[in-house]
């Protein structure tokens, strides 16, 4: 064994001592390594300095073996006609090469030429890929790509969109395999442009799909002489609910989605999965397909079918309530036409001394709601426009209006045990000097006031909305838009129709598949009216703007910026004091993080 060449881990080596349990090996470059007899492999009795040139060997007489188990010596002298050390060498490199050969312990099995052609054909494609693989990164480099390149930068696209989690192009160029840095350097790349919104893709919000519906025929009242209200956006046209008022009794009419849209049917399922429409500022993604809204929004034909909520409010309480299947005209107005009408339309003037009625019985009842600043971020004509939304006489009477027919369907259904998604929130733990004037709050007084809510919640027991002031509230006025609703309105339908309804169970289960699809929904909402955020300070670098500082930490001040609906922490040396006004300008834009450094103007 002395003196005899060997190979270890790839590499020839020369045998030059032995004890008990080790052989001592001598490599090209004199360094020695004792091994144990398993770790190297026997080539040739006598050493000599080989080299890995093996293109003399005679590959065609391996047909004749094709499938058979030979010894190195064996294989040695059909390839090279000779069996020396460099030829057993030359085997050696063959065999770990693993195109024509693979060992079996110490002997070698000679592949099939089937298996050679296929190991071949991946080779090929291989060296195909890596100099297609090298052509790309090269092209990145120069901040450009070509048709050649798309399979890689697509492959890019899916770990900026959270479809993949790793890609060999971002790791040849050194790039962290994250969707903000695939992100980062598909803008670099103009791959994809700044007004190109990633987050829907990047948290699997599933696309609109068109699908032909039809509605289901169920006996109607006739409630067409009631004069009925859709109030809603100037430019909106999927008006879900309507107000109407007659004599003493309040009705509100809502869009009847589940005379479409059945338990466990395939739209049923189809919404959800999606769990609420998501308003997005260049697009909207709906829960149901439009062919829904077309046949359901109110007010596009000239009588519309309705769930229609009827009760009346008798020093703060709500009684004698009605659920029915209806029909109904409506006239659709926006927010700024109803502020107009109010001093002059008998029905508007009726419901606005009704809600005022029921504004007071729940601040009797602790409700506590704050008004902080909200903005409408929206994208259209590669223009980011960004307008702060204004509280009015119509917007205020619609909401306590919605939160009216939640509380009465509430009542309905604890009173005939239809089991529902309850909204529930705990009481929080206001301090008493907030509670006092919680109606007089200023900004950072409103600021301080949040941390103390409890957060809601979603239950099948009719537990207190204390954030309401509610001893019970179903949220039912958006069926077209939120899956719960769209359950309340299917489990209201079944019980009017004397159907059964779904058991504590399954509405149970429900609940569970739409929380863990809720939070994707936040986060993508969120995400977005940031992005477009950043991107109208981009579009606008000169901004200057009032910031209202809301709270202090150390030796920073928090923020709030009500113009665009921001916040950001600045360093002062000496802090403004709480509800300080200063104005503001931007420094410094980050699309990808989505951030903004701003500094006093």
């Amino acid at each position: 064994m002395i003196n005899s060449l060997v190979a270890y881990k790839g590499k020839p080596a020369r045998v030059v001592g032995q004890n008990t349990h080790k052989f001592e090996l001598e490599f090209a470059d004199k360094s020695t390594r004792k091994v144990r007899e398993k770790d190297f492999r026997f080539i040739h009795s006598e050493f000599i300095q080989v080299n890995d040139d093996c293109s003399h060997a005679d590959i065609s007489v391996l047909d004749d073996f094709q499938e058979e188990i030979l010894t190195l010596q064996e294989i040695t002298e059909w390839l090279f006609d000779e069996f020396t050390a460099q030829s057993a060498w030359c085997t050696c490199v063959l065999v770990e090469d693993g195109l024509y050969f693979y060992w079996q312990k110490d002997k070698i099995f000679v592949r099939p030429t089937s298996q050679v052609e296929s190991i071949r054909v991946k080779r090929d494609a291989e060296a195909i890929e890596l100099e297609n693989l090298k052509h790309c990164i090269e092209s990145i480099k120069n901040n450009t790509f070509d048709e050649q390149d798309l399979p890689y930068i697509q492959q890019i696209e899916k770990v900026a969109f959270n479809q993949s989690k790793h890609t060999k192009i971002l790791s040849a160029l050194n790039i962290e395999n994250t969707p903000e840095a695939a992100y980062k350097l598909l803008l670099k790349l103009k791959y994809i442009e700044p007004t190109f919104n990633p987050y829907p893709a990047r948290y699997g919000i599933p696309a609109d799909v068109d699908i032909d519906t039809q509605m289901t025929e169920v006996e109607r009242v006739d409630l067409t002489h009631l004069t009925s209200y859709a109030i809603d956006n100037a430019d909106s046209n999927d008006a879900d609910d309507a107000i109407s008022i007659d004599g003493g009794k309040i009705w509100i009419h809502i869009a009847d989605v589940s005379a479409i849209v059945a338990h466990d049917s395939d739209l049923d399922y189809y919404a959800q999965e999606r769990a609420s429409n998501l308003y997005l500022p260049e697009q909207i993604l709906h829960m149901l397909p439009i062919s829904v809204t077309e046949l359901c929004a109110l007010g596009l034909g000239e009588t519309s079918n309705a769930l229609s909520v009827g009760f009346v409010l008798e020093e703060g309480e709500i009684n004698n309530v009605e659920v029915i299947h209806s029909v109904i005209k409506v006239t659709n107005i926006s927010y700024n036409d109803a502020d107009e009408l109010f001093d002059k339309n008998e029905h508007l003037s009726q419901l606005q001394i009704v809600v005022e009625a029921h504004k007071k019985y729940r601040n009797e009842h602790n409700a506590i709601s704050l008004d902080l600043p909200n903005v409408d971020v929206r994208f259209k004509d590669n223009d980011v426009s960004i307008t702060p939304q204004k509280s009015s006489k119509s917007r205020e009477l619609i909401a306590e209006i919605m939160i009216m027919a939640g509380r009465a369907v509430s009542q309905f259904s604890v009173e005939n045990d239809i089991v529902m998604p309850y909204a529930v929130q705990d009481e929080g733990d206001f301090p008493q000097e907030i509670l006092d004037s919680k109606d007089l709050l200023t900004l950072s007084a409103s600021f301080k006031a949040t941390k103390f809510f409890k957060r809601s919640a979603i239950s099948t027991k009719p537990l207190p909305h204390y954030g309401l002031g509610l001893k019970s509230y179903l949220r039912v006025t958006s069926p077209l838009r939120r899956y719960l609703d769209l359950l309340v309105h299917q489990q209201l339908s079944n019980f009017i129709l004397g159907e059964k309804t779904l058991d504590k169970e399954r509405v149970k289960e429900i609940i569970g598949i739409t929380n863990a699809t809720m939070p994707d929904i936040g986060k993508t909402v969120r995400a977005s009216n940031d992005h477009f955020k950043c991107l109208y300070l981009i579009q606008n670098p000169n901004w200057k703007g009032k910031g209202v500082v809301v709270d202090t930490r150390g030796d920073k001040a928090l923020f709030m910026i009500p113009e665009i609906g921001m916040m950001t922490q600045i360093k002062f040396k000496t802090l403004p004091e709480l509800d300080e006004e200063i104005l503001l300008k931007v420094v410094s834009v980050d699309l990808i993080e989505r951030s903004v450094n701003f500094k006093p103007a």
